[in-house]
């Protein structure tokens, strides 16, 4: 274990506080003119999936958990668990539906994600920030309506629903944040 101050904790971080794994959601740092510095840290108990809101003192110490994250590609689902194999020595490790979240819908076969374990044990993966998908359902082209404000809701290949701009039509690739599920851009694919 490590110890870092409040401020230098960041998204993604995991700490161990009180004998517990936490996620690092979010940490922000707030200045105030008169007082204490503070870091406001969202966090996720890893064991039961849990969000705590803490605030803490900018120079405030935490235990940094030691975290191995690796490179692993995604092969299958398995029930309730998703299958990925490490490149490098062919490991294949099982993580639970509940580590993956609402993220599961953008895994495709093969894809590289980093996957964070703690003594071997799988606490959280990172998908790629965007990922190319088919559009599926979508209302028809208007011929002369290209107006880049408005958006018209569209289904993508993986079930999700997002918006897209009105001249993107069903059958188009698409690439998506998997972070929110919003359009990026056509894909050039």
């Amino acid at each position: 274990m490590v110890s870092i101050i409040a401020s230098a904790v960041r998204k993604g971080n995991i700490i161990d506080k009180d004998g517990k794994l936490y996620v690092i959601l979010s940490a922000e740092n707030f200045h105030p003119g008169k007082g204490t510095p503070t870091t406001q840290i969202e966090m996720r108990r890893i064991s039961d999936g849990v969000k705590v809101h803490e605030r803490y003192k900018t120079t405030e110490s935490l235990e940094k958990a030691f975290v191995d994250m690796r490179t692993n590609n995604f092969l299958y689902q398995d029930g309730d668990a998703y299958v990925f194999m490490d490149p490098e020595n062919f490991d294949q490790v099982h993580v639970s539906a509940a580590i993956l979240g609402d993220q599961a819908v953008y895994l495709q076969e093969n894809m590289e994600v980093t996957l964070s374990l703690h003594n071997g044990v799988p606490i959280s993966i990172e998908l790629p920030s965007r990922v190319v998908l088919e559009i599926v359902e979508t209302e028809p082209v208007v011929k002369g309506q290209t107006a880049s404000s408005s958006f018209k809701p569209a289904k993508l290949s993986n079930g999700v629903k997002t918006a897209v701009p009105p001249h993107v039509g069903v059958g188009t690739k698409v690439v998506v944040n998997t972070e929110d599920g919003s359009y990026v851009e056509r894909s050039k694919d």
